[in-house]
């Protein structure tokens, strides 16, 4: 589940967390270490299931309580999947862009995307006035082509 872990990143959110007011319980602590140190999307049921491994008596609604302060921070970012379910993952760092392995739910952030000449056409075309955008990309990363391929033979 973590590709590698991230010390200065885990500290920088708990910090972020005290700051904001909120307790720093080990409880949190943990859900706070699962996402940072994760390489692919979660929703709150693997978190939940990941930290009840350290921590027996973690709710589901303290995982619930920590991601919506995580994301009123700005430290996560909530990925909408197709079906409808939010999944969640560390925010991006600066504009950043997410493609994120429908099968595995492997991550990556991409940046190098010049959307103004489009966002333009929009706003001419719509009469608003574009403050932001969000773009997700669905696929499948190598490893799953790879299975997939082998599927098909």
């Amino acid at each position: 589940m973590t590709s590698q872990i991230h010390p200065s990143k885990y500290e920088a959110w708990l910090d972020s967390l005290q700051n904001g007011g909120y307790r720093l319980t080990a409880p949190r602590k943990a859900i706070v270490a699962i996402i940072v140190n994760s390489s692919r999307a979660l929703d709150a049921v693997e978190i939940f299931d990941l930290g009840r491994v350290e921590h027996p008596r973690l709710g589901l609604v303290t995982v619930y309580r920590t991601l919506e302060k995580l994301d009123e921070l700005g430290l996560v970012q909530r990925v909408h999947q197709p079906d409808g379910c939010n999944m969640y993952l560390r925010a991006p760092e600066g504009h950043e862009h997410l493609l994120l392995c429908k099968s595995c739910g492997q991550m990556e952030y991409f940046s190098g995307d010049d959307l103004s000449e489009l966002i333009e056409q929009i706003s001419q075309r719509s009469g608003y006035q574009v403050l932001e955008h969000w773009l997700q990309l669905f696929g499948l990363c190598g490893s799953c082509q790879v299975v997939t391929a082998e599927l098909d033979v």
